[in-house]
């Protein structure tokens, strides 16, 4: 049985970590719901964390936008892809095996957090670091809007699929596709999550696998988490933030290929 206060509690730091690193939450929501509270089918608990992340993706937002950290023209631009690709992704996950998908689950936050370790050694970045190009700038550029198009897909693709938000794609292709400071990038990932996280929902929610209760019991404690991350990660480098994110991701990936692999 669930305890409410305990769920608030984890959503709680949850939240903190989410906003703070532009991920969402679901690479922790999932591995909570599947190891604590023994969540089947799968699909049920990445349905459930992408509901909670709605939340959270809001409540960060609201915060960046007063920081004035979103990029909003870009954001929008990803969630062209991003959205669909996120309702396709929870199509892909109700028709896919338990074991095959949480090992994916597992094995692709790891790969995703050795990339980002692996570009903290061949490049030197300062804490000052500047985004090259403006909002706008970004926009304009055809080469750009070609990258983001094509990689904002498989971002909310990953989002639909895992229920993680999208964040653990957006933020990599924001700060390495698209050159965008990392500070920028986490903030602007959560504006964009609103719309990943929404329409993969929407997949999950017409097949049954959405806990509503304890989604809500989740984003009541990750609403004011995110309040709390969004106001540190400005006050930590952005090789600290790079660091705390791979860490993150490299803990729930082998928690996760441990329980289905």
């Amino acid at each position: 049985m669930w305890d409410p206060l305990l769920l608030i509690v984890f959503g709680f730091f949850i939240g903190i970590l989410a906003s703070m690193t532009g991920v969402g939450g679901g690479v922790f929501i999932v591995p909570i719901l599947t190891f604590f509270y023994d969540f089947s089918p799968l699909a049920s608990a990445t349905g459930t964390s992408l509901t909670a992340i709605i939340f959270t993706a809001i409540a960060s937002t609201i915060n960046y936008a007063r920081q004035k950290r979103i990029y909003y023209k870009t954001g929008l631009l990803l969630a062209v892809t991003a959205a669909p690709g996120a309702y396709f992704g929870g199509w892909v996950a109700r028709i896919t095996n338990e074991q095959v998908l949480g090992v994916v689950f597992g094995t692709f936050l790891i790969l995703v957090a050795a990339r980002m370790i692996f570009s903290l050694t061949r490049r030197r970045t300062t804490d000052k670091t500047i985004s090259a190009k403006t909002d706008t700038e970004l926009i304009r550029s055809g080469r750009i809007i070609v990258i983001g198009v094509a990689l904002g897909f498989f971002g909310g693709f990953a989002s639909g699929l895992l229920g993680i938000g999208g964040g653990t794609l957006i933020v990599p292709i924001m700060t390495f596709a698209l050159g965008m400071p990392i500070h920028l990038a986490t903030a602007t990932s959560m504006f964009t999550m609103i719309f990943t996280a929404t329409s993969g929902v929407a997949q999950y929610y017409q097949a049954g696998l959405v806990n509503l209760p304890i989604a809500l019991l989740f984003a009541a404690g990750t609403v004011i988490g995110a309040q709390v991350g969004a106001f540190t990660s400005g006050k930590i480098s952005g090789k600290n933030l790079t660091i705390l994110f791979s860490i993150m991701l490299i803990v729930a990936g082998a928690n996760m290929i441990i329980k289905y692999a």
